[in-house]
């Protein structure tokens, strides 16, 4: 951000490695204030501030809810080298010049900040400002902002190791009971970097008389805080659907993946912000309220470590997923039709099977195949003779 007035030309901030993307706690923020006059000016001092804050703000009703909480204050006063100054360190800047003023200083360690995040009812900014002040004029200011990332490492004990759960949910219809339906799910790890697939084992029971759809999908959790209030907003980032299973049938996920999207990493540190991630496993049941079953999520900074030990696990869950978990006897191969004359196309339009009424996902279809019989044999008019 430049300011910009009649007297002044120039009045910005240039950091010292603008490649730079992010800051981590403990980096140093350092740079230049870059000021050119367009007539002779007396200033009595230029500042530069290191500035970091969250702040949430929403409506509730007819009440604003708003909160701030500051990670980064610094300032410093400035001054330029061989340059003269008055009795009371005031400076002339006069036309023709560049002025440069150098500034630097360090953000607080690992653990003091949070990192950088805009979202609907808050955000996290961190800038740098400059001041100049002028005697009996206003202060001109300008801004630099710059992006904090407070690394999340997830290759810890606690996030390597399994997570699952199990839920179940009796339907009724006009309050007669019309069986269950049950999901019993595990993941191998709880801990992620986008990019990474996430590998799941679940088997899904119907005993009612409906045609349901086992899902899961990414969630992201925003947790905002103030005045004493919480708001909190869900937002599903990816997601997967499995084979619809009807009435007395089951089904089994071994190894579905659902890929971690392009996002950010867990915010877990801030007072009136927090962000967490979950991957919910669910069943769409027409007429009922959805079986759901959510196993909280850690989403890390790519990159940070080593991920062979999680990368092995998350192979080797597959194989042994069918032998120590998931105890399913799989369905032989099915015979082989080769022989039979018939063919069946399936490759004919879709017909829709049922309405699903989740978000914008599109309904379960099935194949309409229309039936092509071999014609009959050929035949020629035989003359009958007395």
């Amino acid at each position: 951000m430049v300011a910009m007035t009649k007297r002044l030309k120039t009045f910005q901030i240039v950091l010292s490695d603008p490649t730079k993307t992010f800051y981590c706690g403990g980096d140093k923020v350092s740079g230049r204030i870059e000021v050119e006059v367009n007539e002779v000016t007396r200033v009595s001092a230029v500042k530069v501030l290191g500035l970091g804050c969250a702040k949430v703000e929403y409506a509730k009703g007819k009440q604003r809810c708003r909160q701030e909480a500051e990670y980064l204050r610094y300032e410093e006063a400035l001054r330029l080298q061989d340059q003269p100054t008055d009795s009371d360190g005031s400076v002339v800047l006069r036309p023709g010049n560049k002025y440069e003023y150098m500034f630097g200083f360090e953000l607080p360690q690992q653990g003091h900040l949070v990192s950088s995040y805009k979202g609907k009812f808050g955000y996290v900014h961190y800038y740098v400002k400059a001041l100049i002040e002028r005697p009996q004029q206003p202060t001109l200011e300008c801004k630099k902002p710059f992006e904090v990332e407070e690394p999340l490492d997830v290759n810890t004990p606690d996030l390597l190791s399994p997570t699952g759960g199990m839920k179940e949910k009796k339907v009724t219809c006009m309050f007669i009971p019309d069986g269950q339906v049950s999901l019993n799910a595990k993941i191998d790890r709880r801990g992620f970097c986008e990019g990474e697939d996430i590998c799941i084992n679940a088997k899904f029971e119907n005993t009612c008389s409906r045609i349901v759809v086992p899902k899961a999908a990414i969630i992201a959790k925003h947790t905002y805080q103030a005045n004493g209030r919480t708001k909190v907003f869900r937002q599903k980032l990816s997601s997967v659907r499995g084979n619809h299973i009807i009435s007395g049938m089951c089904d089994a996920w071994q190894g579905k993946t659902i890929r971690v999207p392009k996002i950010k990493p867990s915010m877990l540190g801030c007072n009136i912000i927090r962000v967490e991630y979950a991957l919910m496993i669910y069943v769409h049941i027409p007429g009922s309220e959805k079986l759901i079953l959510e196993l909280p999520l850690v989403i890390g900074t790519a990159g940070l470590g080593s991920r062979s030990n999680s990368v092995s696990s998350q192979e080797g869950s597959v194989s042994s997923a069918s032998q120590s978990w998931v105890s399913l006897r799989m369905p032989s191969e099915p015979p082989s039709y080769c022989d039979v004359s018939r063919d069946c196309r399936l490759d004919q339009p879709l017909t829709p099977l049922l309405d699903d009424f989740d978000g914008d996902e599109s309904p379960i279809f099935m194949n309409a195949p229309t039936f092509q019989f071999p014609p009959p044999p050929a035949y020629t008019e035989v003359g009958i003779s007395d």
